[in-house]
């Protein structure tokens, strides 16, 4: 925590987070990594399932995690692309062959039936789980509803997320420093939480508002599972990966990324707080804190978007509404 890194190297550090453009892009990643003399993450024993695991920050988180020694179980909704990334993770992770060699697992996480299957299978498998890594997200270019009747970012963003983790929390809690991380975004700082319209029907369609919504929701339920969670049990935390550039983001929002481009972090660097995460226990990394390269951020920049008391219950509360059997 910045607690730790006073003096110069601390200044820096919240200089460059105040500053957004240094903080977020790959100059501050370089900065901090350099400053602080990152080690690489040891994850030699764990299990850990990543979601959206087919591309992006997920692949390269997938990748990364089976490099440091983890066991990785990818949820991805494409069999082909899944198959393919498994494929590359194999390679690049180094473990092809081995105890450790990833595993594939099909689930459209938009869809609240495919999500409860997909649970009951895995725990059905006796598979062990340390880590789950919610990475699964969307931002598609116009309103579209699921099949089940849901906004798709909303689905997709929120709602798979809740319903995963609390299917797999008995699981979870057989691990050892078990935690749960959503992968939110710096976009999350535009905005608040409407717990009266939680898939924003009344408004006009915005991909990055509806985006920002949602990813502003996850940490809310981070902050609201860790509250809930006895003492010695999972571990929740949120994070961002600063600006990363990845296929979803170029093609979401290609004049951003054509002005941003020389300065954008890669997946890899993108992805270095969760592996680093994964591995970290409770001591050093605290659950219902919202990290960024390795150290809790705040959470509030915008006026006009501070989360009033008592809306995490609502929003957890409204999730179990519509994903109640």
């Amino acid at each position: 925590m910045l607690k730790r890194f006073p003096g110069v190297s601390g200044t820096l550090d919240r200089a460059m987070d105040l500053l957004v453009v240094p903080g977020f892009s790959k100059i501050g990643y370089e900065a901090r990594r350099r400053m602080y003399g990152w080690g690489t993450p040891d994850l030699t024993g764990r299990s850990v399932m990543v979601t959206g695991a087919s591309g992006g920050l997920g692949l390269a988180a997938s990748i990364d995690m089976a490099k440091c020694g983890a066991k990785v179980h990818m949820v991805c909704r494409n069999p082909e692309k899944g198959e393919q990334a498994r494929a590359k993770v194999n390679v690049e992770g180094g473990v092809a062959g081995t105890e450790t060699e990833p595993v594939l697992h099909l689930c459209d996480l938009s869809l609240v039936s495919e999500i409860r299957r997909f649970a009951a299978d895995f725990l059905a498998s006796g598979d062990p789980l340390d880590v789950l890594l919610n990475n699964a997200g969307v931002m598609p270019s116009e309103r579209q509803h699921t099949k089940e009747g849901l906004e798709l970012t909303f689905a997709t963003n929120l709602v798979g997320p809740y319903l995963l983790t609390e299917l797999l929390l008995p699981r979870l809690r057989e691990g050892k420093d078990p935690r749960v991380i959503m992968m939110s975004s710096g976009g999350m700082y535009s905005s608040g939480f409407n717990t009266s319209d939680p898939q924003l029907e009344r408004k006009e369609y915005k991909p990055t508002t509806f985006y920002a919504h949602t990813k502003r929701g996850e940490v809310m339920l981070a902050d609201e599972w860790q509250a809930n969670e006895p003492a010695g049990g999972v571990t929740f935390c949120s994070m961002h990966p600063g600006w990363a550039v990845t296929p979803g983001m170029s093609a979401a929002l290609p004049g951003f990324h054509k002005v941003t481009g020389p300065i954008l972090r890669d997946s890899h660097q993108g992805v270095d707080t969760a592996v680093w995460l994964a591995g970290a226990t409770p001591e050093e990394a605290p659950g219902g804190e919202f990290y960024e390269d390795r150290q809790p951020r705040t959470k509030q920049r915008v006026p006009g978007t501070r989360i009033a008391e008592g809306d995490g219950r609502k929003l957890m509360d409204l999730l179990a509404g519509i994903t109640r059997s």
